[in-house]
């Protein structure tokens, strides 16, 4: 990875019976990332699926977390205009579908600002 910061991650281990705080816990770790980013005038931010693999946080969860995250920071004042692309790299192709569906219930094509530049990728 030939990149000039990283910031560091680590998501939660899903549990069922903690489902609920779970879910805080990884909100917090895209939404922290998101601010650090900011903070440190980063243009651009890239996300694994956090948690989603042998952590074991369902996808489909996670990924309404993440995309849940990065819509409320991009439309509060701390994203307002901070950030030119936020890229969720996913895994497998099963993850990608997971994102292609959800993705458009957060950023729907005919409500998306040119500032609002979000980005799919699989890790090749």
């Amino acid at each position: 990875m030939n990149r000039r910061h990283v910031i560091h991650a680590v998501g939660p281990i899903y549990s069922s019976l903690k489902a609920e705080e779970k879910a805080e816990e990884l909100a917090s770790c895209y939404k922290r990332s998101l601010e650090l980013a900011t903070q440190h005038s980063l243009k651009h931010i890239a996300f694994p699926s956090l948690s989603t693999g042998i952590y074991g946080y369902p996808i489909d969860a996670a990924t309404h977390i993440a995309l849940a995250e990065v819509r409320q920071f991009l439309d509060s004042t701390d994203g307002d205009n901070q950030l030119d692309l936020v890229t969720f790299v996913v895994w497998s192709d099963k993850d990608k579908e997971v994102y292609q569906e959800l993705i458009p219930q957060y950023f729907p094509l005919e409500t998306v600002a040119e500032e609002d530049n979000v980005q799919l990728k699989t890790e090749d």
